[in-house]
């Protein structure tokens, strides 16, 4: 496949992100395949999306990620078909199980079996998608309709047809288990702490997910829009303070001991002396402290820090992986340069 380029909003901070309109324009007349924004605990991703993508006419339109959490499947699909049909049939449905801390702790939800959780969930969506007969579901965790209550529901079809029974629906995934779901149902995966080192492990985990398919097909058309965070800077070391506190957020601070799947991404690339260290000071609140903890080499793993040269250099081994699209993040002035690594020869 052809490597294409998107731009992530992400989520936000204390408010919107400034300038984020202007990038966003700058990334369609630039030739940006699609942009993308998210949501954690704050802001969510269907709003910014529908306000943004009403400015843009190519670009695609994603999410990532939708959390599953904060809707039923329901509300997705309904959100899906919304959006689906207000641009035109651009919109790519990202979605993700987060994790526990998030899930139970502001979602009030149960997060336990998150992949079988998963793979119900999305085969509700689409069922709902395609509208090809009233939603008469009862699994081992949605009833639809309820049994009890009032006693009186009935199954239904969503009342809008559909623009495209088939919408794109992506999975934000890290785990190997996971990633080979997101190969078997999907039609694509959003990795968020890519490695080139571990692009074999990765193909190995789609393998078994497209075998699982039953399709011989799937892995030709299958999508990986994966965030790739690059820093230009003449000082590496520098570029690389800027990437240094999100490594030590997610494997630090996004979860619990023993429940932290980005953690358990680090140690499993060999960085789990680093991990442990950065998780012990992160879950002290000395941020800071485990921030400066994570050497250059593990940053370079992940993220294409210094010169612009360097990251050119740099690049050709992540042109080389199983990645279809990167997705990039900054303000509207690195744009241009992002597109001229990426997208040019």
């Amino acid at each position: 496949m052809t490597i294409k380029l998107g731009y992530n909003t992400g989520y936000w901070g204390s408010g919107p992100p400034s300038g984020a309109l202007d990038a966003i324009k700058e990334a369609e007349r630039l030739g940006f395949d699609s942009i993308w924004t998210a949501e954690a605990y704050g802001s969510d991703c269907l709003t910014p999306l529908a306000w943004w993508g009403a400015h843009t006419s190519t670009v695609k339109l994603g999410t990532a990620i939708t959390q599953m959490s904060a809707r039923t499947p329901a509300a997705t699909a309904m959100a899906a078909m919304t959006l689906d049909h207000l641009s035109g049939g651009r919109f790519i449905l990202g979605l993700g199980a987060s994790g526990p801390q998030v899930v139970e702790g502001w979602y009030g939800q149960p997060y336990p079996k998150p992949l079988a959780r998963t793979r119900e969930y999305i085969e509700i969506v689409r069922s709902i998608v395609r509208r090809e007969e009233p939603v008469n579901h009862h699994g081992e965790f949605y009833n639809m309709p309820f049994e009890g209550g009032a006693g009186i529901g009935k199954p239904l079809k969503s009342t809008i047809h559909p623009l495209r029974k088939e919408i794109p629906i992506f999975l934000g995934a890290e785990g190997p288990k996971n990633v080979a779901l997101a190969a078997e149902i999907c039609d694509g995966w959003l990795p968020l702490f890519f490695s080139p080192k571990e692009d074999a492990f990765y193909r190995d985990c789609l393998a078994k997910g497209f075998a699982a398919s039953g399709d011989p097909t799937k892995a030709d058309r299958f999508e990986i829009a994966s965030t790739v965070m690059i820093v230009p800077g003449d000082d590496v070391e520098q570029c690389a303070d800027l990437v240094r506190p999100f490594l030590a957020l997610y494997a630090g601070g996004m979860g619990a001991r023993g429940a932290n799947f980005h953690f358990e991404l680090f140690a499993r690339m060999g960085y789990e002396d680093v991990a442990l260290k950065v998780q012990d000071l992160y879950l002290q609140g000395k941020k800071q402290e485990a921030a400066a903890a994570i050497p250059l080499a593990m940053v370079e793993d992940v993220a294409l820090v210094g010169p612009p040269a360097k990251i050119k250099d740099e690049l050709q081994l992540w042109k080389q992986t199983c990645i279809t699209t990167f997705l990039v993040s900054g303000p509207q002035q690195v744009l241009p340069l992002y597109a001229d690594l990426i997208l040019g020869s």
